[in-house]
């Protein structure tokens, strides 16, 4: 019996780690949870909870997607940083740390990528999109094209 269960764990632990390493773009498994606690000040929401906080005063939307992907469709109002870009640190160093962002990518990798990478920096309110931009527009986010 413990050489069964010692078994599933590490098929199980397997599992984890080829899903969580995948190499597709934003190949992020989802999950149906509302919000859930990320790294220190990033909360990762649900599209309905990341539209609502993206509406508050002061919240600087801000799209992680490369400039074409941008270009062909985005939330009203997002910036465009590509997280995969070589001067995304230097680019959200010129943010204001204490300021609030709301942030998304196609389906939550990048996003994630980087709001990881923007609480290193020390950045201290962070709403990441569990999912992407399609599960954005499903929930009647204003999606328009161009630069």
């Amino acid at each position: 019996m413990k050489k069964l269960l010692a078994l599933l764990a590490l098929l199980f632990a397997g599992t984890l780690l080829v899903t969580g390493c995948s190499s597709s773009p934003d190949a992020t498994p989802r999950s149906a949870g509302a919000a859930s606690q990320a790294a220190g000040s990033v909360q990762t929401v649900d599209p309905q909870a990341w539209l609502q906080a993206s509406t508050q005063t002061g919240t600087t939307i801000v799209d992680v997607r490369t400039a074409e992907e941008y270009a062909a469709g985005h939330v009203q109002g997002a910036v465009n940083i590509n997280v995969e870009g070589p001067t995304f640190a230097a680019d959200i160093d010129k943010l204001d740390k204490a300021g609030t962002y709301a942030v998304y990518c196609h389906s939550g990798r990048r996003s994630a990528l980087a709001t990881e990478q923007m609480a290193g920096a020390g950045f201290t309110s962070i709403v990441n999109l569990q999912g992407g931009i399609a599960d954005l527009q499903a929930a009647g986010a204003p999606i328009v094209t161009g630069s």
